[in-house]
């Protein structure tokens, strides 16, 4: 099978197309033939030897077709997703032809939607769907700041919570991004800057209900001044950079009540903590076909294509999912 590995860690220029053996499934693994699959900045991290030593061939998402599933669970032709678990992590992932996954890590799908539009969904939509209804426990009326909206995982946020009725002020940094957040929902689009927090607490002088951070470190002591008594904030991205925030002390900069917490979906969705039956993937594939959720990718790729996919994903100009098309 084909099969893009990294030869050694470093630049774009170090994925390869090589030619594997296709993988045999075991007993609790199902064997996926891989029809397309999202980018994610984790695997960047990965590509980067950032996470340590990782498997040769990354990926931590895709959708496909069941070639075979020893425990019979799922059946060969039916249509699936596959998302983290040890993906491009523990054990070879998405970029190639055939990957096998633990079968806890795999969802079938019914849905017509082209490959490439359904390969949008799984990790940036499940990650969102955690984050806003269980970390932050969002309900309909109240206000979320989302930090980073442009971003893949920014946009599924953005689309989840405004179809939840939850009220969005969107961040990002380049203005001609605006136009665009708000054709998604965004009740208000703020630019990032270092008075971000002090803007919004002179609009909503008690602090929004909930901040969603995707810019990272870099911001988040600015979130949590924005947040109000008994708020929450939810961290799951680091588009700013993950160095460790310098001279954080939580009795200086965490506010009396507020809830902090960290979303890490490549380390936990699947598991039994974060099962993926709890979440709607039907449901969100559905709104994503009708038009509910404007979910497109942004840029569609082949797999001898990967190192220019990549390096559209570390620019930052991508707005929105890339995907690749096996």
């Amino acid at each position: 099978m084909k099969a893009v590995v990294i030869q050694q860690y470093g630049g774009p220029e170090q994925l390869v197309l090589r030619e594997l053996p296709a993988p045999e499934p075991a007993p609790g693994q199902v064997l996926i033939e891989v029809k397309a699959f999202g980018l994610n900045q984790a695997e960047v991290y990965f590509r980067q030897g950032l996470w340590g030593d990782v498997a040769p061939v990354s990926g931590i998402e895709c959708v496909g077709v069941v070639q075979a599933d020893p425990d019979g669970r799922f059946k060969p032709g039916q249509k699936v997703m596959a998302l983290v678990g040890g993906m491009g992590r523990a054990f070879n992932g998405s970029y190639a032809e055939m990957t096998r996954v633990p079968a806890a890590n795999v969802v079938a799908v019914d849905t017509a939607l082209p490959w490439q539009a359904l390969a949008a969904l799984p990790e940036s939509y499940a990650t969102a769907w955690v984050c806003l209804f269980d970390n932050l426990a969002l309900a309909r009326g109240q206000t979320l700041l989302l930090r980073g909206a442009t971003s893949a995982l920014g946009q599924a946020a953005l689309n989840l919570a405004a179809h939840a009725g939850v009220r969005v002020i969107a961040t990002t940094r380049n203005p001609a991004r605006v136009a665009g957040l708000q054709a998604l929902g965004a009740a208000a689009v703020e630019l990032e800057g270092a008075d971000l927090g002090k803007r919004v607490r002179a609009r909503h002088p008690e602090g929004v209900d909930a901040v969603l951070e995707l810019v990272g470190n870099t911001t988040l002591i600015d979130s949590l001044a924005a947040t109000r008594s008994r708020g929450r904030v939810c961290i799951a991205g680091f588009l700013g950079g993950g160095e460790p925030i310098e001279g954080f002390n939580p009795i200086l900069h965490l506010p009396s009540g507020v809830h902090l917490s960290f979303f890490g979906s490549a380390f936990v969705l699947g598991s039994a903590q974060y099962p993926l039956s709890a979440i709607p993937f039907q449901q969100i594939i559905e709104r994503a076909a009708d038009g509910l959720y404007k979910a497109e990718p942004a840029a569609v790729f082949g797999l001898d294509q990967l190192p220019e996919a990549h390096r559209l994903l570390e620019s930052g100009l991508a707005n929105g999912k890339i995907v690749v098309r096996v």
